[in-house]
């Protein structure tokens, strides 16, 4: 049962005075429908599970969630938010994708609450000064994960296919810096994210660059097609790297035949691995809604929630809602949650986040960077063909 979870799940300091069981509203705007729902469905479960963790274990105030489907759309996102504000939404969460993010954090600054994300990782997300946006992820963390695979697979040449959108196109050019500077060979091959075929560019990839990985940024559709398109050409590579939405159970459910051995960032193996009674609390709830293991996606979703939950009634219980207090209890201290520590700068960046890396291996995914957070050895060198 949930209730039995250990105070330290939900540590705050709560004032006494505040009324009993109050309902604490947060709007969640989030794609359920459109080309990011995948993500986005696996983001809102992490969501739901932190209000039921929430409203079972805090004793003094319930979270209601009012969930509206943006459909992938950035104006769809910005009406979201604003009927969210008309239903009386303290704060608002979820989000996918840094141009869908960017104005809907926008909406939520003009209304003066807080907006919280893991969905886009653009760094002038963070450069707009707002006072109101807070993200746990960024693509620093990203980047240096792929990174430092590569550099533990000893992988030399790379041939790094991304989409042009903000955030896919930023980290692309972070990897290409750093492996520039280590001396490897980094050629680049940017694409509309209209892009249906890419046999053209991996026709090139095999014939002209000849690297040792083919890295891709970009999201879900784009990873099909491009996987789809080397196992026709079948270049002759050791490894396939990706970035977010790669390593999840629901792609290997949906295409089997075309992630097996390939490499993206993961919080989670699967089946996930769980020691600790935070950890254990967030697996046994999501397993009694959802029916299943919770991947990356529901991680973060479940770790941007319940710190939000925990801000607003902090804020609530101290009469500060109207002036800043969501904002200042996340930026005010170190928070223990799922990913590790999360520290908020100034500009709502988590400047502690460090992603890791892990393996579709026949069915399980396998954390295979950073070494002292593995649970397999990666399978090396192998590709999905």
């Amino acid at each position: 049962m949930i209730a039995r979870t250990i105070s330290s799940v939900l540590a705050l300091t709560l004032g006494l005075g505040a009324a009993n069981a109050d309902e604490l509203i947060i709007g969640s705007q989030i794609p359920l429908t459109g080309g990011l729902a995948r993500v986005g469905v696996g983001m809102n479960e992490g969501i739901q599970v932190a209000a039921k963790v929430f409203n079972e274990t805090h004793g003094q105030h319930t979270i209601k969630v009012i969930t509206i489907d943006d459909e992938s759309q950035p104006a769809k996102a910005v009406a979201a938010i604003e009927k969210l504000h008309s239903q009386g939404a303290l704060a608002f969460t979820g989000g996918y994708g840094s141009n869908i993010i960017g104005p809907a954090s926008d909406a939520a600054e003009r209304l003066g609450k807080v907006y919280m994300t893991s969905g886009g990782v653009a760094t002038e997300l963070s450069h707009r000064g707002l006072k109101t946006f807070f993200r746990i992820v960024n693509a620093a963390g990203y980047a240096k994960a792929v990174a430092g695979l590569g550099d533990a697979l000893d992988l030399q040449s790379f041939s790094l296919i991304y989409s042009t959108r903000e955030s896919t196109q930023e980290v692309a050019k972070l990897l290409e810096e750093m492996w520039t500077a280590q001396g490897k060979k980094v050629t680049m091959h940017p694409f509309d994210p209209s892009i249906a075929d890419f046999k053209p560019v991996l026709h090139k990839i095999k014939l002209q660059d000849r690297p040792d990985a083919i890295a891709m940024v970009g999201y879900e559709n784009d990873y099909v097609g491009i996987i789809r398109a080397a196992k026709v050409l079948k270049p002759d590579v050791k490894a396939i790297l990706g970035t977010w939405s790669l390593a999840t159970p629901k792609m290997w459910q949906d295409f089997p035949d075309l992630v097996n051995y390939t490499y993206g960032t993961a919080t989670l193996s699967y089946p996930a691995q769980f020691s600790t009674a935070e950890e254990q609390t967030f697996a046994e709830a999501y397993k009694e809604m959802f029916d299943k293991e919770p991947d990356y996606l529901g991680t973060f979703g479940y770790v941007q929630g319940l710190l939000l939950f925990n801000a607003v009634a902090e804020a609530y219980d101290a009469g500060t809602l109207d002036s800043g207090g969501v904002q200042d209890a996340l930026r005010k201290a170190e928070h223990n949650t799922l990913i590790g520590k999360v520290i908020f700068d100034e500009s709502g960046d988590n400047t502690n986040f460090a992603h890791r890396m892990a393996q579709h291996q026949d069915g399980s995914i396998a954390i295979v960077w950073p070494k002292e957070n593995a649970t397999s050895e990666a399978k090396f060198p192998a590709v999905p063909w």
